[in-house]
Order: structure tokens, then C-alpha cells, then sequence
């Protein structure tokens, strides 16, 4: 466990694929929600949870953080941990991402040290909400949020961003499962069960 860094469950979108709730459907004996903490905990000395536009998940016990602009999307919610934590790095991890394991959180960490963000890239495409971002990165991100722009990789050509290649996913397992999302029920349904 890497200390000082924050943890960041990344719960703040509106599921309208799934139709309800996606953090809090059942997952192995808890949540979603509750499986993504627990991963983050392993990994991280502190975490909270990135609950949207309103705050919500308050009774799960840890601290719950609301976007720092509306409508804005995951890109604000970035904006708003990172504002939270001072010189720390947050560690994002999406709640409907409930197969990345400990150790390639750990991983993410450990290759921050050195750069700004640290984002895994892989055949399926980019995985920005199972991602390192550091203090260099908030300023970028508040810009880019005053322009209008909401897409999570607007302010990369601001920072020092890490690409961790899938040659460097492959150790922890398939990256197509490790990022396998869960959009709506049919993927909920089949995912659940493995």
C-alpha cells in the first residue's frame, strides 16, 4: 500500500443503460459499489467516493465528494477529487469495472511516482477511469472544463502522462476482462456470474 495516495470510486453516472443504479447491484455477497471500495482500500490508505452531481452513498461510511461543475461528466468529478487532496495522487477506479484486481491498482500507483497520469491503454481502446492522476493535472482539467470540453483526455497534451501498454497489463490478466464494463443488464447478467 502505497501511503498518502487517495482512492477514488468513481460512482457519479447516471446508469441510464443499465436502468437503475449500477453501484448498487448486488456483487459478490456486497455491491458494486462495495467491491470497488474494497479494492481501493487494498491499494490506498484513504478513500472516498465520486458520487456525481448530488451526494449520495453517504451511509456506506466514507467520504462522499459531488462533481465540481454540473453536467460536466466524469472529466468535472476528476476536478473535484483532485482539488480535495492537495499534492496527493488519486487513484480513479469506475464501479463498473468490477474485474481489475489489487495488484494492477498497485501497479498504477507505483509507475505514478513519475509522471502526472497514468492511464492503461489496450486493444479495446482507453481505460481513463482506471487511471493515476496527480496534483499537475488539476489545473489542465479546470481549463479544459471552462472551455466547455468535457472529454477525459482533453488536458493529456498539458501533463506527463504514462501509457501503461498492454504488454505491462497482460502479468495481472486478459485485458479485455480485466476492462470488461458493465453497461446495461445482459452484461450484468452474464459478468455476475463468473
Amino acid at each position: 500500500m502505497l501511503g498518502g495516495n487517495v482512492g477514488f470510486a468513481v460512482a457519479g453516472g447516471r446508469s441510464l443503460r443499465m436502468g437503475r443504479d449500477k453501484a448498487l447491484l448486488p456483487w459478490q455477497g456486497a455491491t458494486l459499489l462495495d467491491h470497488t471500495v474494497a479494492r481501493l482500500r487494498s491499494a490506498c490508505q484513504e478513500v472516498r467516493i465520486l458520487s456525481g452531481p448530488e451526494r449520495r452513498y453517504e451511509e456506506r461510511g466514507v467520504p462522499v465528494e459531488i462533481d465540481s461543475m454540473a453536467d460536466a461528466g466524469p472529466l468535472a468529478g476528476i476536478h473535484s477529487a483532485l482539488t480535495g487532496i492537495g499534492l496527493r495522487h488519486g487513484l480513479f477506479l469506475a464501479v463498473d469495472l468490477p474485474f481489475v484486481p489489487t495488484p494492477l491498482l498497485a501497479r498504477l500507483l507505483e509507475v505514478a511516482l513519475e509522471f502526472d497520469a497514468v492511464v492503461p491503454v489496450h486493444a479495446g481502446g482507453t481505460e481513463p477511469l482506471c487511471a493515476v492522476y496527480g496534483p499537475a493535472c488539476l489545473e489542465p482539467i479546470g481549463r479544459r472544463l471552462r472551455a466547455g470540453e468535457r472529454k477525459m483526455t482533453a488536458f493529456w497534451p498539458d501533463v506527463r502522462v504514462r501509457i501503461l501498454e498492454e504488454a505491462e497489463i497482460a502479468p495481472f490478466g486478459e485485458p479485455a476482462l480485466l476492462f470488461r464494463n458493465l453497461n446495461g443488464p445482459s452484461d450484468w447478467a452474464a459478468l455476475s456470474e463468473r
